[in-house]
Parts: C-alpha cells; sequence; structure tokens
C-alpha cells in the first residue's frame, strides 16, 4: 500500500508524553479523527519494547517506529508486532547500518543520514 503524508497523523514521544502516555495519546487521536470525520492512518513512536506492547495493546495503529532501536531489540519488536502494525526503524540508521536494519524484517527505514551532510544555500528574497 502507498499512502501520501497527509493520509497519515504521527504520534512521536513528546506527543504521547504530553498527552499522558501512549494509550491516552492513541486514544485521543482516534477521538479527535472520529468528532472530525478525518480517515488518516496512525503512526505511533516507540522507545522501547514496553511501548511497542502499549501500542499494541491500544490497537488501530497503522505503523510502529522504533526509534534508536538496536538491532536485537528491533527483531524482537518485529517479531511482537507481527501482522498486527507496519514497522518502521528510525534513528541513527546511515549507509553502514541501513542493511542490517533491513535484514530485522522491517517494513520501513528513514535515515535522516542521507540529508544531514547536504548543503543549504540561503536564497531568500530580501526587499531592499
Amino acid at each position: 500500500h502507498r499512502f501520501a503524508l497527509y493520509d497519515m497523523i504521527m504520534l512521536k514521544d513528546n506527543h504521547n508524553d504530553f498527552a499522558g502516555g501512549i494509550p491516552q495519546a492513541i486514544a485521543k487521536t482516534k477521538q479527535y479523527l472520529l468528532d472530525n470525520n478525518k480517515d488518516l492512518k496512525i503512526i505511533v513512536e516507540a522507545r522501547n519494547l514496553d511501548e511497542v506492547q502499549q501500542i499494541l495493546d491500544a490497537g488501530g495503529v497503522f505503523r510502529i517506529l522504533l526509534d534508536n532501536f538496536d538491532y536485537e531489540t528491533t527483531k524482537k519488536a518485529v517479531a511482537m508486532i507481527g501482522n498486527q502494525s507496519l514497522t518502521e526503524s528510525s534513528g541513527n540508521i546511515n549507509e553502514k547500518t541501513i542493511r542490517h536494519y533491513a535484514e530485522c524484517g522491517v517494513n520501513y527505514i528513514s535515515s535522516g543520514a542521507l540529508t544531514h551532510s547536504v548543503y543549504n544555500m540561503d536564497l531568500s528574497l530580501k526587499a531592499i
């Protein structure tokens, strides 16, 4: 399945903490989508296996973002999640580690290393 970015809503760690925890953040998001008649896929970031379990217990999550997991923990998370949600590895992934994460069985991989070394040129237009 291919979904455009605007078809999804992502709950990052700070959103989850602000809402009082992962179950609360997911419940509030589901209620918001229902109240506003929006059909968006929910992606939730997990920092450890306990958070993965909380996400699974809440249910209804399209993709779980495994943030800064090492290889062994990624494999465990993928096994826990099974086919309940799609999986994505992110955090400190570069051209040297990407293959190892792919071999863990995740569905997606995010790598900021692709853009961190890009030179940005200031092309702003200023009126004088």
